[in-house]
């Protein structure tokens, strides 16, 4: 039987474009110290509103990879 473990962390990515762009710097910075990333969930979203206008995106990420032990 083959059994894998998985470790579940939370990042957050900004972005002044998009809630897309922002999950998307989220996981490609992750993807650039941890190997073998699995799944990204999306959590949560909010905008940092200036002067009644939105100038930046949030999203909370939770991202999953492959436990090895050595």
């Amino acid at each position: 039987m083959n059994s894998s473990v998985y470790k579940i962390i939370e990042v957050v990515g900004s972005s002044d474009i998009s809630f897309e762009d922002a999950a998307k710097i989220a996981v490609e910075t992750a993807a650039k110290s941890l190997k073998d990333l699995r799944v990204a969930e999306i959590k949560e979203m909010d905008m940092k509103i200036e002067n009644g206008k939105v100038v930046s995106y949030r999203v909370k990420v939770n991202i999953s990879f492959k436990y090895v032990v050595d």
